[in-house]
C-alpha cells in the first residue's frame, strides 16, 4: 500500500472519528418507557375459545412522555409469539380493551403481550374448548 492510500485512510478514518463523537455529543430527546402490567388475564384464569373478555392493565402511573401511545395486544403460548393479534391501535392509557378469543390449541401456557412503547406480558392462563 502507497503512502498516498494510507494517508487518504487515515484523513476518512479521522473524519469518520470525528462525526461518531459529535453524534454521540448530541443529548437525546427525552422519552419515558412505559410497561403498565397486565391485571387481567392472570395465573388461574380460563378463556373459552370465541368468547370475549377485557384485557386490563394498570394506568395508575403514567410517564409524563409516553414514546408509543398506541396499544397493540398479541397472544404467546410457552413463550413464544404467535402470529394472532387480538387488538391494535387503541390508547395505552385506557386500561381495558376487548378481544374475542380465537381459535387455538387448548393449553394452560398461554399469555398476552401489550405492546406500546414497550412490551409487556401478562401472567399464563388457559384456553380451552367450551
Amino acid at each position: 500500500m502507497s503512502s498516498r492510500t494510507s494517508s487518504i485512510l487515515l484523513f476518512f478514518a479521522a473524519i469518520f472519528g470525528i462525526f461518531l463523537q459529535l453524534a454521540a455529543a448530541v443529548p437525546l430527546e427525552q422519552r419515558d418507557v412505559y410497561a403498565p402490567p397486565i391485571l387481567y388475564p392472570h395465573a388461574g384464569t380460563v378463556w373459552y375459545k370465541h368468547q370475549t373478555h377485557n384485557v386490563t392493565w394498570d394506568v395508575s402511573h403514567p410517564p409524563v412522555n409516553i414514546t408509543n401511545k398506541f396499544g397493540r395486544i398479541m397472544l404467546r403460548k410457552g413463550g413464544i409469539a404467535t402470529p394472532l393479534i387480538l387488538a391494535e391501535g387503541f390508547d395505552i392509557l385506557l386500561g381495558r380493551i376487548e378481544v374475542q378469543v380465537p381459535w387455538v390449541i387448548d393449553g394452560t401456557d398461554y399469555e398476552l403481550v401489550l405492546f406500546g412503547d414497550s412490551g409487556n406480558w401478562s401472567q399464563d392462563f388457559t384456553i380451552k374448548q367450551q
